[in-house]
């Protein structure tokens, strides 16, 4: 075991969006035949359905292969990560258990947003850049531009720069030596050390407890020893340990610089915690003072919504469900709520709203709750008081503020006028423009962050053909003149729809959101009227038709007043049931009004 632990080699693969990561770790995958060619698919380690429909990593997953290279065996611990903006978190998270990256940059789409904001993470934490060039078979590709924006960025010759194409396989075995060339190996004297490691992600198994993902940073923990966690302060047991092949490999022993996982037996969601530190719990050396490794700075939520069981003895299962989502990701946020018109729910905080959208997802495909979820909205403050909800809006408000954000955006710069526009009916601050090289712009705003999570990035995507890109960071509260728009379906409010405007766009808001209504429910057997209502004043209104049945499609010849009497008594029942008939939203409906 010595020998290999001295040719580990632990890295992250990061880059933004659809820029190829899954692609080129299935490569990886072959190259170090980890994988077998039978059971080999497109995107391997994306696991989840959710990712495989969508296109996009959501989870971390790190894998471990072997690899040899001029005569000698290498472990390479891989951690392949999300490339969207709100899974970021997963991407600090990795940093900590590697040395090194594979920063992947798109020869047709060149840096992009996520790649600055990727490109710092890793610089504070002063990992070795390995970069790489992909999808140079593409006919669009601008390989020779796309390499100049990288070495300027990274202030490195343009020779260090790998050219790969992952869909081919093209030069993906430069990538591989270049990781054990260039990329450190973990400290050979850490696994003289007492045991730590840290946990940077973790999941729950009904069975053997919570299985906690590690990095080994000193010592050596074996199958069975019993284990602390230093702040929970949690005791469990070593049940089961080894590798990620991704699958998990069972081993007697991990030592230090490897990353592998343990089952630890305990069964409580909250006395697990990504960031803490693993140590062996030994009661004769209680009095040694073990240091506890530099763990993980909490995420900022900065989008809200809350969600409520549509039946409400659901409940119970609803928070179940939620403890164990955050073990897997440690970035959602959230508390119980109790509204009289939703009765017993939870506020949530999410990273983003493409975050909220895949948790709300999660929680209805793995867990089962019917949601009624409310449209998401950011923190606002009014009078001082801090709102996270439109069902807590004031009837009467002072004083009213939102949070504004920084906001960065790369484009060519053919499509700089339309990203322009956009941002204009935004109502932000321009700043300044920066350029790379002579076919690329960056933008720098200030805008509110209510107006970033409407959509913008979908906006921005549509009008430069998917080339745009964006990333933000949060600046604090500014003054805003801020409404509460209710909506009425059938007369009746439904509080989980209301929402936070600005008064001058309280009609086009309106608007939008019942023609949304309109679109997603489903029609009844009478006439449903949706209104948006703001200080007590109809601002918009649009109205599902009712649902006519043929009543006197059996009836065949005879006098016409036999039809007549039918069509009365489905008249006057219709009437009836226009005043006492409900309107139920299903879950899917507040998840299609929920994405706007």
């Amino acid at each position: 075991m010595e020998d290999k632990a001295n040719n580990i080699r632990n890295f992250a693969i990061l880059s933004h969006i659809d820029h190829g990561k899954s692609t080129l770790a299935d490569r990886f995958l072959e190259l170090t035949e980890t994988i077998s060619k039978n059971k080999m698919r497109p995107q391997f380690l994306d696991t989840m359905d959710l990712e495989r429909e969508r296109g996009i990593t959501i989870k971390m997953q790190p894998v471990r292969m072997e690899y040899n290279f001029s005569g000698e065996k290498y472990i390479l611990n891989l951690i392949d990560t999300p490339g969207h903006v709100d899974f970021s978190y997963e991407v600090s998270r990795s940093l900590a258990a590697v040395e090194g990256v594979v920063l992947l940059v798109d020869a047709s789409k060149g840096i992009q947003a996520q790649t600055l904001a990727n490109l710092e993470l890793v610089q504070k934490q002063s990992l070795v850049i390995i970069p790489v060039v992909n999808k140079i078979d593409l006919a669009q590709a601008k390989i020779e531009e796309t390499v100049q924006e990288v070495a300027i960025l990274l202030k490195v010759e343009k020779e260090k720069i790998i050219k790969i194409s992952a869909k081919f396989g093209t030069n993906v075995e430069q990538i591989l030596e270049a990781i054990i060339k260039r990329i450190p190996e973990p400290p050979k004297e850490n696994i003289n050390n007492l045991f730590r490691a840290l946990i940077f992600d973790s999941e729950y198994d009904s069975y053997k407890g919570i299985i906690v993902y590690i990095r080994v940073i000193d010592g050596e923990i074996k199958r069975g020893e019993q284990i602390e966690l230093l702040a929970a302060k949690t005791e469990g047991e070593a049940r089961e340990l080894g590798y990620f092949k991704p699958e998990f490999f069972p081993q007697e022993k991990l030592s230090a610089g490897e990353i592998g996982y343990i089952a630890t037996g305990v069964k409580k969601p909250g006395n697990v915690r990504v960031g803490d530190t693993i140590i062996k719990f030994n009661p004769a050396e209680s009095g040694i003072n073990i240091e506890p490794l530099p763990g993980y700075q909490e995420p900022q939520s900065v989008v809200f919504a809350s969600l409520y069981p549509e039946n409400p003895d659901q409940f119970d299962l609803l928070k179940e469900a939620l403890k164990k989502l955050k073990l897997n990701d440690p970035s959602l946020f959230f508390e119980p709520e109790t509204k009289e018109a939703l009765g017993r729910g939870f506020r949530c905080g999410f990273l983003g709203t493409l975050h909220a959208e895949i948790i709300s997802e999660r929680l209805y495909r793995e867990f089962g709750p019917n949601l009624v979820i409310s449209p998401a909205s950011v923190v606002y403050k009014v009078d001082g008081k801090l709102i996270y909800s439109a069902v807590d809006w004031p009837q009467s408000c002072g004083l009213t503020e939102e949070l504004w954000a920084s906001l960065e955006i790369i484009t060519p710069t053919r499509y700089l006028g339309k990203v322009l526009e956009i941002l204009k009916n935004f109502q932000g601050n321009y700043l300044n423009t920066e350029y790379i090289g002579s076919e690329k712009a960056i933008l720098f705003y200030e805008v509110s962050l209510r107006a970033i999570i409407e959509n913008l990035y979908d906006k921005i995507k549509s009008v430069s053909q998917g080339y745009a890109s964006m990333s933000y960071k949060i600046l604090g509260f500014r003054k805003g003149d801020l409404v509460k728009m209710e909506v009425l379906v059938a007369g009746e409010k439904k509080e989980a729809l209301s929402k936070i405007v600005l008064r001058d766009q309280v009609f086009c808001q309106g608007k939008k959101l019942v023609e949304k209504l309109k679109e997603v429910l489903p029609s009844q057997q009478f006439s449903i009227a949706l209104q948006a209502v703001v200080g007590g004043r109809i601002v918009a209104r649009e109205t599902i038709r009712a649902r006519r049945k043929d009543v006197t499609g059996y009836l065949y010849g005879g006098d016409y007043t036999r039809k007549r009497k039918l069509l009365e008594k489905q008249k006057k029942g219709k009437k009836i049931l226009k005043v006492k008939g409900k309107v139920i939203i299903p879950s899917k409906a507040y998840l299609e009004i929920f994405r706007g």
